[in-house]
């Protein structure tokens, strides 16, 4: 079964100073707590990130998988789905950064994940890691976009 969950916040920061920050993976371990190290294993001719590898903490341990991640035309969108991963089957989302327009310097981020995990897990323990990784992908990220915002 999949877990699948959509968030929104908004944040004071331009879309473009969002989409920066969400594109600049190796810095993750600076302010996504749960990540433990983010390694770039290949570049599109762009020179973006396409795959990249973690280590983060998950439930009590460690957990390893790398991502795949799809830019398309849209600069304000950020796709990515699991190519490998030790306890996921599926870590499959996206950042969407859609400008305010009644606040030019704020932005709506929507955040989506898809998760399925390899070993079936009690629904108050998928619950807690399910809130944890939106914690991480949204306060997280809003506190550290914020910080570095004019």
């Amino acid at each position: 079964m999949v877990d699948q969950a959509t968030e929104r916040t908004t944040i004071m920061a331009t879309p473009e100073q969002c989409y920066a920050t969400a594109i600049d993976f190796e810095k993750y371990p600076e302010w996504a707590s749960d990540v433990k190290m983010a390694r770039v294993l290949s570049r599109d001719d762009e020179g973006r990130a396409v795959d990249v590898e973690y280590r983060a903490a998950a439930m009590g341990r460690s957990t390893t998988y790398t991502l795949r991640y799809f830019y398309g035309a849209n600069p304000r969108r950020l796709a990515w789905r699991l190519q490998r991963g030790d306890i996921t089957r599926r870590l499959d989302g996206e950042y969407e950064f859609l400008p305010v327009a009644s606040d030019p310097g704020s932005t709506e981020v929507v955040y989506r994940l898809a998760v399925v995990l390899k070993v079936p897990l009690p629904g108050f323990v998928k619950r807690r890691a399910e809130a944890r990784l939106l914690r991480t992908a949204l306060e997280d990220f809003t506190k550290h976009v914020e910080s570095r915002s004019p």
